[in-house]
């Protein structure tokens, strides 16, 4: 039986753990935890906030970092749960993010951004219903 998501693992090129970390940890709030040593030696980054757990592995070896290498997937994403999301939008923007929002999911305000090296994320916030389930 499943009970919980321990993390999502998204992908990343070689040499790009500054980068992350610095979207990661001072875009997003995030806290870089620390990797066990033979998983560090690979490369990348794991991120917690809350419950909330985002690893950064390496994809490609060193030298893979040319133009065209690395493809982050185009549609694959985390849907992660904020609380205050305009609040949260102006942060992203304020560190250079893009934001872009997208009112096609009923019953929450959501926006896409995407990390320095091209994966995509969402942050939603489910709307509070102004009346009860009477009215």
């Amino acid at each position: 039986m499943l009970t919980a998501v321990d993390h999502v693992q998204l992908a990343a090129p070689p040499g790009s753990e500054d980068l992350l970390r610095r979207y990661y940890v001072d875009a997003l709030g995030m806290t870089e935890i620390p990797k066990p040593p033979v998983l560090a030696a690979r490369g990348g980054c794991w991120f917690r906030a809350g419950a909330v757990q985002l690893h950064l592995g390496i994809e490609g070896a060193p030298g893979d970092e040319g133009p065209g290498r690395f493809r982050p997937a185009k549609k694959a994403h985390p849907g992660l749960r904020v609380t205050g999301i305009e609040a949260y939008a102006a942060r992203l923007e304020s560190h250079g993010a893009r934001v872009t929002w997208d009112d096609g999911l009923p019953g929450h305000r959501r926006f896409y951004s995407e990390d320095p090296v091209g994966n995509r994320l969402e942050f939603l916030e489910p709307l509070i219903r102004a009346y009860g389930p009477d009215s």
